[in-house]
């Protein structure tokens, strides 16, 4: 005789539906009543099939047939299992070859701010190698072009994006590289697009012009206005930064309309007000989205957020996170990118196998042409994987993997969220943990916590503004 137990999953609620986060698939299936029935019977134990269909046919005033269609419809997306049966769900096993989509092209490791938290500077991280170049040339550039298209092979479209030090501090490159990238990929019919990340103070009408007829997407550092900007975001010579952009960036928002603006906000002990923050680069200031991300650096730092700190953050990101449903119940979009970001994530059914995309679709590379998992490991001489000349050591890539990947972070195992999550940032592990693979185990209940937010945003909008999750099914169709 058959005997049924809950198999993984966390159960949500929308606006008025329970609905279950399945976990090994990274699915999200909702509850009528006679699952929903089943699912609190298996909550206490398992059952023999018979004495569960009698039991739920009986309370919930339904024919035994109809029960045990549902049964097996739950037995199929595996929210039920048969206790006989022991299968292993984990993301699939990276293929032997992943082409390349990402290049995160760092043009210069020099910056004109002395940004107190910059991971630049930081733990990990050593700006200016001994012997490295500071600045991307030409030839390195190109290499890094052809490097993107060789590895790329079977994908329609790649990215590239320009990061740095400060961006913009090598703009004469990366406006002939942009020209360079255009015909290369044209040749071989692959589209290819462009974004940066800059702080703004070196912007001029002549760059937005430059910007606006390329469709490069632009992220801005800022971390919101003046009094919590200027707390770490500084010129060498301590004045803060804000005077400086605030005027460039009024006049990128409103010139530069053929890609969204985005603001990147680093939260710190003196910027962790999220309502002030996004009331300002949102409202005052017109950036189409604002995310925020707490800065990554040892507890023990001044900069650093405290548990305290922490716990009130997340209370606002809630509060923020409700705003957006009402906007998005509405049909309109918000701006909040935290939210967005996960609800995509939720809409495609990730079930990651690695935190993020380093290492295998996207890639770094240095002034020098060295490659790194992503950008926050550029110049790092510990984690160099190869030279855009010379190619990438397979090794050495193969062994970050396995490092990173969700099987071998055996804390992660019994987590309900790991399938968004996968342990976390490998940069925030070798910062914390001096381990690129050690899960980031500080943040877990602040990543479960704010998992279930989006999840039940996810199901209030299932509920009652379906039409609105296909955005996120165009948005990864456009990726």
């Amino acid at each position: 005789m058959t005997t049924y137990a809950l198999a993984e999953g966390h159960r949500f609620r929308g606006s008025s539906n329970d609905f279950l986060y399945l976990v090994p698939s990274g699915g999200i299936f909702a509850l009528d009543p006679i699952s929903s029935a089943i699912v609190d019977a298996l909550d206490a134990g398992p059952l023999k099939r018979e004495h569960l269909i009698g039991r739920i046919s009986q309370k919930a005033a339904r024919p035994p047939v109809e029960v045990a269609e549902c049964v097996e419809e739950l037995c199929q997306v595996r929210a039920i299992r048969d206790t006989a049966t022991n299968f292993v769900d984990a993301p699939e096993p990276l293929p032997d070859h992943f082409p390349l989509q990402t290049l995160v092209m760092n043009v210069t490791n020099q910056c004109n701010l002395s940004c107190q938290y910059c991971y630049e500077f930081g733990e990990g991280k050593i700006a200016t190698p001994e012997g490295k170049k500071k600045f991307m040339d030409v030839e390195t550039a190109k290499a890094s072009v052809d490097y993107l298209l060789e590895q790329s092979a079977g994908r329609n479209a790649v990215h590239i994006t320009f990061f740095g030090g400060e961006t913009l501090m090598n703009f004469p490159l990366l406006r002939h590289i942009i020209d360079y990238s255009s015909e290369q990929a044209a040749r071989k019919n692959v589209k290819i697009d462009f974004s940066l990340t800059t702080n703004a103070t070196l912007l001029t009408s002549q760059i937005i012009d430059f910007l606006t007829a390329n469709c490069v997407g632009v992220t801005v550092s800022i971390d919101g206005p003046k009094e919590m900007n200027d707390a770490f975001r500084v010129f060498s010579n301590g004045r803060g930064s804000y005077e400086t952009m605030e005027p460039k960036v009024r006049e990128l928002l409103a010139r530069h309309h053929t890609r969204p603006i985005a603001a990147r906000v680093t939260m710190t002990s003196h910027a962790m007000d999220v309502f002030k923050i996004y009331r300002h680069l949102k409202d005052d200031l017109g950036f189409h989205e604002v995310g925020f991300a707490p800065v990554t650096t040892s507890p023990d730092r001044l900069y650093s957020i405290n548990e305290s700190g922490m716990h009130s953050v997340f209370a606002q990101f809630g509060e923020l996170a409700q705003e957006y449903l009402q906007f998005a119940l509405r049909g309109e979009l918000h701006g909040f990118s935290n939210v967005s970001d996960t609800l995509a994530e939720l809409h495609q059914g990730v079930n990651k196998s690695h935190p993020c995309g380093a290492g295998l679709g996207l890639l770094g590379v240095g002034p020098s042409g060295d490659i790194a998992p992503c950008h926050r490991f550029v110049d790092s001489d510990a984690h160099v994987l190869g030279n855009v000349t010379a190619g990438i050591d397979k090794k050495k890539q193969s062994a970050f993997l396995d490092r990173g990947n969700i099987n071998a972070k055996y804390a992660c195992h019994t987590c309900w969220a790991r399938p968004l999550c996968a342990g976390g940032c490998h940069h925030e592990a070798l910062v914390r943990y001096g381990d690129t693979g050690h899960p980031n185990l500080h943040y877990c209940d602040w990543i479960r916590g704010w998992t279930n937010t989006c999840l039940e945003i996810y199901g209030a909008l299932a509920e009652n503004n379906p039409s609105f999750l296909e955005y996120f099914a165009e948005r990864k169709a456009a990726s």
